[in-house]
């Protein structure tokens, strides 16, 4: 069952959405990455996906440096993790001035269904 709160938020951060998922959107809306689906602010268990290939299970996270070391996102990884999903996850700068690099990596994780659980960030 839906949680109309998560929803609303997802609706929400759509709507306005940061320099760095606009940027990376540009290159996963219609289909542009392999053929795969993706969706933005996508609703998964009680947590929000900045995206998601649902058909690969595959679930992309931008984050900036609030990010690093936040024990809320290990539980939030080990709970989507438990659902089936895996999980990729980029430094927003990586995203601003690696794109290409990043969108190899995406293209990989959907290519190669054994692609790591989560991905180190490395040093931020």
């Amino acid at each position: 069952m839906r949680n109309p709160t998560t929803q609303r938020r997802a609706r929400q951060l759509r709507n306005d959405p940061t320099e760095t998922e606009r940027r990376l959107w540009r290159f996963l809306r219609l289909q542009q990455l392999g053929g795969f689906r993706f969706r933005r602010q996508v609703p998964i268990g009680r947590y929000i996906a900045d995206f998601a290939c649902i058909e690969a299970k595959l679930v992309l996270e931008l984050d900036g440096s609030q990010h690093q070391g936040n024990s809320h996102d290990v539980q939030r990884d080990r709970e989507i993790t438990q659902m089936g999903f895996r999980i990729l996850r980029f430094w927003n700068n990586q995203v601003l001035q690696e794109t290409q690099a990043v969108l190899e990596e995406i293209l990989r994780a959907l290519e190669d269904g054994s692609y790591p659980k989560t991905t180190d960030r490395g040093d931020g």
